[in-house]
């Protein structure tokens, strides 16, 4: 999938502390390699091996060096740069770009950025950036958990209680992702959900509106992302002959090509369904620390058997 300069700004702009000096008008750039450059050689005149398909970042390195030249020089290296046609340069360390660097930038059509973030750590976090933005990616319907470290995913149709028991939840001390619409994006083998940047940290109470979850919660009450470990669907009580009773052979779903858990808990009047979903969320926990409870009671009761049979 194609990236542009845009997509990178609007995603990234609050956690790379980014701001764009010029070019509004050409944000449509693609982004053609994930990978950022430090053009340190190209500057001295070496461009056999140029990344110059990569964003291109000035550090601390670059501006002394750059310094050192005389200002024929220095809008000289810069130039045979530009002239390559990179998609777009950032300074790092909240440093004012120099008079040849603007210049250049805006000759040829090429936009500028400014971060206040070091140079090392200004890379690393962009390239996690840019490899969420490649990564497989998928919107779904759902309010997102993280419940003692364990990220939980509720569904179910509209109204059956979704928002209400992430909210009792909240109260008890676990985080909220993203309400009633989560975005899922796989890196490697672990699918992280997150909220849309316009949804962010908001819930819709019915009855109530829109509420805040950090302004009546605390900044605890929430979090960012967080990795899916558990998917539960909320349904309206039907049939108890066809509710799964003992849990040993849970379900599955898949997304995004991963698969997870998937448990459907009935919905009736009096039940507490935000202890319930604690409960699963916990008891998943347990089987991660290799405690089944299902498994050794079911071992319990087959050795029991057995051992009647015997006698």
């Amino acid at each position: 999938m194609a990236i542009t300069l845009k997509d990178l700004l609007e995603t990234g702009a609050e956690r790379l502390s980014l701001e764009l000096l010029w070019g509004e008008g050409h944000l449509n750039r693609e982004i053609e390699e994930k990978a950022l450059n430090r053009p340190g050689l190209a500057l001295t005149g070496f461009f056999q091996y140029f990344a110059q398909r990569r964003l291109q970042v000035f550090g601390l390195a670059e501006f002394t060096y750059l310094k050192s030249l005389s200002s024929e020089d220095r809008a000289a290296r810069l130039r045979e740069m530009f002239e390559k046609n990179v998609p777009g340069v950032i300074i790092s360390r909240n440093r004012n770009p120099l008079p040849e660097i603007r210049a250049l930038a805006e000759e040829y059509k090429t936009p500028l950025f400014r971060t206040t973030m070091i140079t090392c750590h200004f890379i690393n976090e962009c390239t996690l950036i840019l490899e969420e933005l490649t990564a497989p990616h998928e919107r779904v319907q759902g309010t997102m958990l993280e419940i003692m470290g364990i990220g939980v995913l509720l569904q179910g149709q509209a109204g059956i209680g979704k928002s209400e028991t992430a909210l009792s939840l909240i109260g008890r001390g676990y985080s909220l992702v993203a309400d009633d619409v989560t975005e899922m994006v796989r890196t490697g083998g672990r699918v992280t959900a997150f909220a849309h940047e316009l949804t962010r940290y908001h819930m819709e109470i019915r009855g109530v509106g829109i509420v805040h979850v950090p302004s009546l919660f605390g900044v605890s009450a929430i979090r960012r992302d967080a990795t899916l470990d558990l998917v539960i669907n909320l349904h309206p009580y039907k049939n108890d002959a066809d509710e799964e009773r003992t849990g040993i052979q849970p379900g599955t779903i898949e997304i995004l090509g991963v698969k997870f858990p998937y448990y459907e808990l009935p919905v009736s009047p009096g039940r507490d369904m935000a202890n319930i979903v604690e409960a699963a969320a916990l008891n998943y926990k347990l089987k991660l620390l290799g405690h089944d409870a299902a498994k050794e009671l079911d071992e319990k009761v087959i050795g029991t058997f057995l051992r009647k049979a015997g006698k």
